[in-house]
C-alpha cells in the first residue's frame, strides 16, 4: 500500500466543525507536507476548485497549480499530484505549465483529471459546464491534446473543443512517456475516458465489497479496451484512530452532527450534476470525499486489519484526509502504518 493523503487547502475537511485548526493558507500547507514527507507518506492531492466546498463559499481556499509549483520546490521526495478540470484550463497552456513543474520537482508531479461537477462554480468563474457526458468528451480530447504534445516535436489537432496547429512544447515532462494521468469517475462515460486515456483509476471512499466490484470492474474494461494494466488503484479514505472504542465513537459522533451551514452550497451540485454509483446521504457527505464508508474508523489495529481487507481485493494506493491534520497523520504514521508491514509480513 502507498499511503497518500488530500493536502488541507479548504482549511479541513469536515462540513460539521467550524474551526479544524487547519488554516488555509501556503505556510500551513508547506509545513503539513514537508512533515508527511518526513514521515513516509508517498503522495499529496491537491484539489481544484476555486471556491470552498467544504467550509461554504464565503471561506479562503488555495488556488491549486500555484500551490503545487511552490510546494514542489520545497519538497524532494513525495509526488505531488493536483487536480486539473478541463472547462477551467486551455490544454497546450497546461501541458506546458504541467512539464514546468514536473522539472521544479524533478519528475514528482502527476496530475488527477477531474471533468467538473459544481455548476455555481462555473458561472462565478467562467468556467465552462455542460451536460454530463459532453463534459467527458471535452476531457477526452483535452487530455489528447495534452499527451501529444508531452510526447511528440511538432503537433497538432482539430476536434471539436480544440484547434492546435504545429505546436512545439520544450522542454518535454522529466516523465516518460508522460506524468501519470490519475482520474475517477463512476458514469459508463466517464469510464470510457478514464480507460482509454488515463494511467490509474481513483474513487471516492467505498466498501471493501464497493472497491472491489468496481477495481475488477475497471480491469475488465481495460482489458477489452486492448490497454496495458492501470499502473495503480487509489482511494480517499478518512481516518479516525484511537485507543478505545468510546473514544472512536465519541469522535464520529462529534464531525458527523449535521447543520445547516453554507459548507453544504455544492451538495445538490454534487448529488445531481455527477452520475453516482452509490446514493450518497448527509452523513457521507458531513466528510469530504465520502471519506467515512471505508471504515478506516477505530483502534490501530482495526484500521490495519481494514487496510489489509483493502490491499486483498487490489487497492493499492489511500489519499487520506485528517484532522487536524498534523497531529491526526503523524499518529496513523506512527500507529498503523507498521502494524501494516508486519501483519503483510505474518501473511507471506
Amino acid at each position: 500500500m502507498r499511503y497518500g493523503f488530500w493536502l488541507p487547502i479548504f482549511g479541513g475537511w469536515l462540513r460539521n466543525v467550524e474551526n479544524e485548526h487547519m488554516p488555509a493558507t501556503f505556510d500551513y500547507a508547506k509545513e503539513v507536507i514537508q512533515l508527511g514527507e518526513r514521515l513516509g507518506y508517498d503522495t499529496t492531492l491537491i484539489a481544484e476548485l476555486y471556491l470552498n466546498d467544504i467550509k461554504g463559499p464565503e471561506s479562503d481556499s488555495l488556488e491549486a497549480w500555484s500551490t503545487a509549483a511552490a510546494l514542489a520546490a520545497v519538497t524532494e521526495k513525495i509526488e505531488i499530484m493536483a487536480a486539473v478540470r478541463p472547462g477551467f484550463h486551455n490544454p497546450a497552456v497546461t501541458a506546458k505549465m504541467a512539464a514546468n513543474i514536473d522539472h521544479i520537482s524533478n519528475g514528482r508531479f502527476t496530475l488527477n483529471v477531474v471533468s467538473a461537477w459544481w455548476e455555481e462554480e462555473s458561472k462565478q468563474y467562467g468556467g465552462i459546464f455542460t451536460e454530463h457526458d459532453e463534459r467527458y468528451d471535452r476531457t477526452s480530447e483535452f487530455l489528447d491534446v495534452i499527451k501529444g504534445l508531452w510526447t511528440e516535436d511538432v503537433f497538432s489537432y482539430k476536434g471539436k473543443y480544440y484547434d492546435i496547429e504545429n505546436a512545439h512544447l520544450h522542454p518535454k515532462p522529466i516523465q516518460k512517456p508522460n506524468p501519470i494521468l490519475y482520474a475517477g469517475g463512476e458514469s459508463p462515460r466517464g469510464k470510457e475516458t478514464i480507460v482509454s486515456s488515463c494511467d490509474a483509476y481513483v474513487m471516492h471512499g467505498g466498501t471493501v465489497d464497493e472497491i472491489e466490484l468496481k477495481i475488477n470492474g475497471m480491469k475488465s474494461l481495460r482489458e477489452q479496451a486492448g490497454k496495458e494494466p492501470f499502473k495503480s488503484f487509489g482511494m480517499a479514505a478518512y481516518v479516525i484512530c484511537r485507543d478505545t472504542e468510546e473514544q472512536v465513537q465519541l469522535e464520529l459522533k462529534r464531525i458527523t452532527d449535521v447543520k445547516e451551514s453554507s459548507a453544504y452550497a455544492g451538495y445538490n451540485d454534487f448529488i445531481n450534476k455527477s452520475q453516482l454509483e452509490q446514493q450518497v446521504k448527509l452523513y457521507d457527505y458531513s466528510v469530504s470525499n465520502r471519506g467515512l464508508r471505508p471504515n478506516l474508523i477505530g483502534t490501530p489495529e482495526q484500521i490495519a486489519n481494514q487496510i489489509i481487507a483493502y490491499e486483498k481485493v487490489g487497492l493499492d494506493l489511500l489519499l487520506l484526509q485528517f484532522s487536524p491534520q498534523l497531529e491526526e497523520m503523524k499518529v496513523f504514521a506512527e500507529k498503523v502504518m507498521p502494524l501494516v508491514e508486519s501483519k503483510r509480513a505474518q501473511l507471506i
